[in-house]
């Protein structure tokens, strides 16, 4: 008794902090299912006087809400397929999200302005008609307490921003979208792995695909892992060949992450992991998992992360100059976009040389990156 007694009592500040972090990003009232519904506007959207139009594809294994017309933290046995379109205010200077109201004000609020559900074939057909020139296609995967709603407006959002011809795909896994809910979510995200694996299948069987962005966000970021791992034991080296590895604020342990990368081994092109050390969201993760490390607070100044990061073939990114939106530094992925030029990636549509893996620190002051979806930068101070 007295041996589990000091555990316990450092599981109470611990669960306090993570409670107290998610209590400063939740001032604004969170979406209900009724930001889905399809708004009419006064204007056509594309007129002059209406704002922009994007489109996004979503797969999901969520179970849909019925009752209110979304879907919930429920785990699905399979997927559900839809397509939206939204209405994106003009003018934006940061990465906020304003939700429509009962009356939409399109100059200031992103709003849906339609929605359907796809079978399986048709949202295929749809993807592969957003493949861009180049032969890729983008893969968004949410994080840890996202509501199926706010993880669709933040994709439309980065598609906004990015200015990227078709419409970009997020995979939504059953978060339970509450900040007491971290245990729950890493089972439900682990629970997702093979139908992340089969949504990279099918979309990599098309011989227009050459490369598909995997870019996880948080816990999606384990989630990425864990399906890519997936792949290989599967020996799917057609389908592993074609990814490209983007990790944002990864909630990972930084063992597991050395043992998934020991399960994949080398890929074509190096993962890339974006970090920051004053990520408060990934400091209450740590605490709550015993204070173990995670890999999106990597120090790249240190010289043990600048020798492993050459030792395992990945691209450690700093990118704390990016200022955050949401207090904690750990939305900083949704802010690259707004750097907006068109810029050349490290691998430039080749595949990526041997001098491309290692520490980098990405300086806001003088550099660019394009968009999540499509790695790309300069990045300065090579360590």
């Amino acid at each position: 008794m007295t041996k589990e007694r000091p555990r316990q009592l450092k599981a109470v500040p611990a669960i306090i902090f993570a409670i107290g972090l998610a209590m400063l990003t939740g001032c604004t009232t969170r979406p209900s299912p009724e930001v889905l519904k399809p708004v009419h506007l006064s204007a056509p959207v594309g007129s002059e006087a209406a704002p922009d139009r994007v489109s996004v594809l979503v797969a999901t294994n969520r179970t849909p809400d019925t009752v209110r017309g979304g879907f919930g933290g429920t785990w699905a046995e399979k997927l559900t397929y839809e397509e939206y379109a939204f209405s994106v205010p003009p003018g934006r200077k940061d990465t906020a999200i304003t939700y429509p109201t009962t009356k939409p004000d399109p100059e200031r609020q992103f709003a849906v302005v339609e929605r359907k559900q796809l079978p399986k074939d048709v949202f295929v057909q749809q993807a592969l008609a957003s493949v861009q020139a180049d032969g890729t296609i983008g893969i968004f995967v949410h994080g840890y307490n996202y509501s199926y709603q706010e993880a669709l407006y933040r994709t439309a959002q980065i598609a906004a921003d990015a200015n990227i011809q078709g419409a970009p795909i997020l995979f939504s896994w059953p978060s339970a979208a509450s900040v007491t809910g971290y245990v729950a979510d890493r089972d439900a995200a682990l629970f997702s792995r093979s139908e992340l694996n089969s949504l990279v299948t099918s979309l990599s069987a098309s011989g227009k695909v050459k490369r598909i962005i995997l870019f996880g966000h948080s816990m999606g970021g384990f989630l990425v892992m864990e399906t890519v791992r997936q792949l290989k034991l599967q020996h799917r080296d057609d389908v592993v060949g074609k990814l490209v590895v983007v990790l944002a604020a990864p909630d990972i342990d930084v063992d597991v992450f050395r043992s998934q990368l020991a399960d994949i081994g080398q890929m074509p092109v190096p993962i890339s992991l974006l970090v920051s050390k004053d990520d408060g969201a990934l400091v209450a993760s740590s605490f709550i998992a015993e204070e173990r490390a995670r890999v999106g607070r990597l120090d790249v100044d240190d010289p043990v992360i600048r020798e492993a990061a050459l030792k395992e073939r990945v691209r450690v990114i700093d990118i704390t100059s990016i200022q955050a939106s949401d207090g904690l530094g750990h939305d900083r992925y949704a802010s690259l976009v707004k750097f907006g030029a068109q810029i050349a990636s490290f691998e430039n549509g080749k595949r990526s040389s041997p001098g491309d893996v290692g520490a980098f620190v990405f300086d806001a002051a003088g550099a660019a990156i394009s968009s999540p979806f499509r790695l790309a930068g300069r990045v300065v101070g090579s360590q």
